[in-house]
C-alpha cells in the first residue's frame, strides 16, 4: 500500500533558529514535509518557482523583499498559491496588508504546535485560517487605517522626530499642507497629538522604524 501523499512546505524566515524549530514541528507530525527554506523575500519567490509547495509559510518582516511584496509575487505568477504568513508582527495594518496581497492565512508565532500545524492542514486544503488574535485585531479596525500614502511618509517622519517645516522640506510641500496632513492624521486615527499618532501607527503596523 502506497504511503499517503504529503503536504510540501516551503519554509520563509530570515531566522535560521525559528527554521529549524518549525521544520521539527512540521516533519514531527507526519502528514507534512519541509521542501526548502528561504531565508529573503526574494530568496522566497525564486524557491516557489523552483519547488513549486503545497503551501508557503512566509514571514513578514524579512530583508531585500518583505513578506507581504513576497506574497504578491509570487501570486502574480500562481495566483493558486498557497500561503500561510507565519510572523510576530500583529498590527491591524500588517494583517489587513498581507492578507490584500493575497495571503491566506495568518498566524502569530506565539500560537501553540497543534494550532500551527492546523493552520498548514487548512491552507493546503484550500480553506483560509485567520488565528483568533489576528481577527480580534482586524475587528477593532474594521476599515484599516484608511490614511494616503502622503499621511503614512508624513507620519514616518514625525515618527523620526522631523518638525512641520522639515518634513515639508523633505517632501517638498509647504508647511501648510504638512500642517493639513498632520490635522487628518490625528482626526483618521483619533490621536491627540503627534507622538500619539506616531506611537499608534507603530504599534497598528501602519509604519514601522528600520
Amino acid at each position: 500500500m502506497d504511503d499517503p501523499v504529503k503536504l510540501r512546505l516551503l519554509i520563509a524566515d530570515d531566522h535560521p533558529i525559528f527554521r529549524d524549530g518549525l521544520r521539527a514541528i512540521v516533519e514531527g507530525a507526519g502528514d507534512m514535509e519541509v521542501i526548502g527554506e528561504a531565508a529573503d523575500g526574494r530568496a522566497a519567490v525564486r524557491a516557489f518557482k523552483e519547488l513549486e509547495p503545497d503551501v508557503v509559510l512566509m514571514d513578514l518582516k524579512m530583508p531585500h523583499l518583505d513578506g507581504a511584496d513576497a506574497i504578491a509575487a509570487i501570486l502574480r505568477t500562481s495566483p493558486e498559491a498557497r500561503i500561510l504568513v507565519l510572523t510576530t508582527m500583529d498590527g491591524d495594518a500588517d494583517i489587513q496588508r498581507a492578507l490584500q496581497a493575497g495571503a491566506r492565512g495568518y498566524l502569530l508565532k506565539d500560537a501553540f504546535r497543534e494550532e500551527i500545524l492546523a493552520a498548514i492542514r487548512t491552507v493546503g486544503s484550500g480553506r483560509k485560517h485567520v488565528s483568533p488574535a489576528a481577527a480580534t485585531r482586524l475587528a477593532e479596525h474594521p476599515l484599516g487605517h484608511r490614511l494616503t500614502l502622503r499621511e503614512i511618509e508624513v507620519l514616518e517622519l514625525i515618527a523620526q522626530g522631523r518638525s512641520n517645516k522639515e518634513i515639508g522640506e523633505t517632501l517638498s510641500i509647504t508647511e501648510g499642507t504638512v500642517k493639513a496632513h498632520v490635522n487628518s492624521i490625528l482626526h483618521k486615527l483619533e490621536a491627540a497629538d503627534r507622538t500619539g499618532a506616531a506611537m499608534m501607527a507603530l504599534k497598528r503596523g501602519i509604519i514601522r522604524l528600520e
